[in-house]
């Protein structure tokens, strides 16, 4: 049995500070296996207990992990300064105090972002020697030239001639302005200047899948859900490029085409 106090585990799952818990069990809004409990430093079994707060639920992991659907105007940071921040998009009951966008999408771009507060993760997500392979969407402003492929293969040389890892790509069905590109790096808006680098210019940019977790066809621009561990585990996972595009272009083709053309 893992015994902690009630107002740690609180604490460490949801945005109560400890007063708060506190104040809280003393008002009967607590309840520990479905009976009010009015101590905040009640000992507890982590893994078994069933707690409450508010009638809201708390679960047992210790981390959350929460997949967003970010739409545009809203930049990956957790510093308000910075603008309108991606963790305001997170419903309250399912934040933590730690929580913070693991990797980055630009403040224009859309599509997948990974929302935590397990820090170990989150290095080790954006260590380049995992290398995790991320899939994009494109809309570009000019038609999909095929010896784009080829010189995405053999390694980009930027602009500034920062030379850029092998990559993957492939046009998208429905359009000839639509294309998949998959990175296993994250250099500074990468895919713009990639393409900018053959002489084109993305218009959109919507990343679809993290490693082996692929964007949920249902959820919508703005939305997010929690991840389950067989899903946070899908993160480190890789895939078959062509294999996606196959099954996946015309869902994310038609997304972009209903939504944003």
């Amino acid at each position: 049995m893992a015994q902690i106090r009630l107002d740690k585990f609180i604490s460490e799952r949801t945005e109560y500070t400890r007063s708060q818990i506190k104040e809280l069990a003393a008002k009967g809004m607590i309840r520990l296996d479905g009976a009010v409990v009015k101590k905040s430093d009640t000992k507890i079994d982590s893994e078994s207990s069933e707690v409450e707060v508010c009638g809201q639920k708390i679960g047992t992991s210790r981390y959350k992990y929460i997949l967003l659907n970010k739409p545009q105007g809203y930049v990956c940071s957790t510093d308000e300064k910075d603008g309108e921040t991606v963790l305001k998009l997170i419903p309250p009951e399912i934040r933590t105090k730690g929580m913070f966008p693991a990797g980055r999408l630009d403040k224009d771009s859309i599509g997948a972002l990974l929302i935590t507060d397990d820090g170990e993760l989150a290095h080790k997500m954006l260590s380049p020697k995992h290398h995790i392979p991320k899939i994009y969407i494109v809309k570009l402003a000019r038609p999909f030239e095929n010896n784009y492929i080829n010189k995405f293969e053999k390694g980009i040389v930027l602009a500034d001639g920062e030379a850029c890892l092998p990559a993957r790509l492939q046009k998208a069905k429905n359009s000839d302005r639509l294309a998949f590109v998959e990175l296993y790096e994250g250099k500074y808006h990468q895919v713009k200047r990639m393409f900018a680098a053959v002489g084109n210019h993305v218009e959109l940019l919507m990343r679809v899948s993290l490693g082996s977790l692929v964007l949920p066809e249902k959820l919508a621009i703005g939305e997010c859900m929690e991840l389950l561990h067989k899903d946070v585990e899908n993160l480190f996972k890789g895939q078959d490029f062509e294999v996606f595009c196959s099954r996946y272009s015309a869902v994310f083709s038609a997304n972009l085409i209903n939504n944003h053309l």
